[in-house]
């Protein structure tokens, strides 16, 4: 069986400083790879990223730029191109909470701020990243999604809207890239432990603690970032040879409930 081993590839993780973004790029660090930690407001938090890939012995560098801003997003291309001279990876895992209220309580600018990230930034990193992924027999994209799109709760249609437009664009990905060798897959979390589930616990149940929900979780704990780490791994490694346009989602075998 293959290895999970990603020596020689580079990958490029949005919204790395913190969180799952972190914990999927030391994860694809401990596996080989050098990596590219893209970071919109933190500066402090992405040099921490660098500096924890860096003592793994992987190549680093760290590009501000939001998914949002077309321009930022094509310079951080053409720079880490220069950087590393090639991309192979390209995790779409930039991204923000909703508010947390109904359809009559929330204006149209916080949808389309959602799916500014969520969804067209996805398609703007993948469109500017494509030029240097079709270059390889073998390059990877994967979409950071929700299983907010399996229950499309109530108090969270921005959210919910634009993780479904993202899962939209990694299929459709996946059938136009497989002439190219890009495999397109889609990882979808419950709520995890990180800033963002944090305020999307707090959004839903009005506590601080995300850790009072462990009881209600498969497992008794509610996942974390390494949990989803790991299943980016095995999608973008060579112990996936065949599998492309599918959805995986971290919830304890469907029991994942926070409500």
């Amino acid at each position: 069986m293959a290895e999970l081993n990603l020596t020689g590839r580079t990958a490029l993780v949005t919204g790395a400083s913190r969180g799952i973004g972190r914990g999927i790029a030391l994860a694809l660090a401990k596996a080989g790879a050098d990596i590219a930690v893209n970071y919109t407001r933190d500066a402090d938090a992405a040099a921490d990223t660098v500096a924890a890939i860096g003592a793994l012995g992987r190549k680093a560098r760290v590009y501000q730029a939001s998914v949002t801003d077309e321009d930022a997003c094509a310079a951080m291309v053409a720079a880490i191109e220069a950087d590393f001279g090639s991309l192979s990876i390209l995790i779409n895992n930039a991204g923000i909470a909703s508010r947390g209220k109904t359809v009559a309580d929330t204006d149209a600018a916080e949808v389309e701020r959602l799916l500014a990230v969520h969804a067209v930034g996805a398609h703007r990193l993948s469109r500017l990243c494509l030029p240097l992924l079709r270059r390889h027999a073998r390059s990877d994209i994967i979409v950071i999604s929700s299983i907010a799109t399996l229950h499309h709760a109530a108090n969270g249609a921005p959210y919910n809207m634009a993780k479904a437009a993202g899962e939209a664009l990694a299929i459709t990905l996946a059938k136009e890239e497989m002439q190219h060798g890009v495999r397109v897959n889609i990882v979808a979390p419950s709520l995890t432990v990180s800033d963002m589930g944090s305020k999307l616990s707090r959004a839903i149940t009005g506590q601080d603690d995300i850790h009072h929900l462990d009881a209600k979780f498969p497992f008794g704990r509610v996942p974390t970032p390494d949990d989803v780490a790991a299943a980016v791994l095995w999608f973008v490694s060579d112990a996936n040879p065949y599998c492309s346009g599918q959805k995986l989602n971290i919830d304890g075998a469907g029991m994942a409930t926070f409500r």
